[in-house]
């Protein structure tokens, strides 16, 4: 018992540095616009400590202007930066039709690199996924809310892309599995791993085994979707919401959205003590921005704030 008590004090601070290395870790992953302080030293360290390392760093991409045509030539991947009331809102349009938008080498590869470009792009505040293939719907590791509007078909890694988007909605009529083990393999592009985060080990289980297609209101029953639409005659019932989405999220301040979803994401991977030192952490890293501030001053002054990121 006493060699017991004498090594707590010992196992207790190689537990606090390890939770200390992770929540540095964490919160080092808001990307290269940020610099972050020292060594965390401790979950009760309190804001203000950070507050004073914390600096945005100077220069980052150049400015790139806002428009409604796309960005690529490429046929498989469209990016289309949305204009006026839409600004800050990105939408990656999925279009291999011949293909019936499976993921090929060749969009996963303009796919990393729209991620890589957008990731680094401050005025980026959501990104919507879809299909520009009528009825078939095929994000990944961005700091900025996605979403995946699936109004069609979204089978294998169609579904694994929308589980890697924040918020997935659907038309009813649209129809979405993991049907991988039909062909003798296993989802292989995260489905393992984000389904049962998403609805439960269980539940993920039995559709996994079964290769189990859901409709869209099947899908929202499971917590699979967030919302379920009536499809329209245009057929993007799906995207339409999604934009209503995006459009509600545009207001709020960028890099608290930013730091809302880190910590959202990696608290969920660690227990509630890690989780809300990460989330101390986070919260810290607005306090010094003159988001916060200009925040602050139209609340007093009554007015629509006019947050630019910084």
């Amino acid at each position: 018992m006493a060699a017991a008590a004498a090594a707590a004090p010992g196992a207790l601070g190689t537990l606090q540095a390890g939770r200390a290395r992770l929540v540095a870790a964490c919160c080092a992953r808001l990307g290269p616009g940020w610099r972050l302080p020292g060594p965390w030293t401790g979950p009760r360290a309190g804001p203000a400590t950070w507050a004073r390392g914390w600096t945005p760093a100077i220069g980052g991409p150049a400015s790139r202007r806002g428009f409604g045509s796309e960005v690529k030539t490429e046929d498989e991947l469209r990016v289309r930066h949305l204009e006026e009331e839409n600004r800050g809102i990105v939408v990656l349009g999925i279009n291999r039709a011949s293909a019936k938008n499976s993921l090929s080498k060749n969009l996963i590869k303009m796919l990393s690199k729209a991620v890589d470009a957008l990731k680094s792009d401050k005025k980026v505040r959501t990104i919507i996924v879809r299909s520009e293939v009528p009825g078939i719907f095929c994000a990944a590791n961005l700091p900025v809310p996605t979403i995946a509007a699936i109004d069609g078909l979204a089978l294998g890694g169609g579904l694994e892309l929308a589980l890697a988007c924040d918020i997935r909605v659907a038309a009813s009529s649209a129809k979405m599995g993991l049907v991988e083990t039909k062909m003798a393999i296993i989802p292989g592009g995260g489905g393992t791993q984000r389904l049962p985060r998403a609805i439960g080990m269980s539940l993920a289980k039995e559709l996994i085994f079964s290769a189990r297609v859901l409709d869209g209101q099947e899908a929202k029953a499971v917590g699979l979707i967030s919302h379920v639409l009536e499809q329209n005659q245009e057929g993007d019932a799906a995207y339409r919401k999604a934009l209503d989405l995006a459009r509600e999220f545009l207001p709020q301040g960028p890099v608290a959205m930013r730091v809302a979803k880190l910590a959202i994401n990696q608290g969920m991977e660690v227990d509630l003590v890690t989780g809300l030192a990460i989330e101390e952490a986070c919260y810290a890293q607005t306090i010094p921005t003159k988001d916060r501030l200009e925040g602050l001053l139209a609340f007093k002054e009554k007015r629509t704030p006019r947050y630019k990121g910084e």
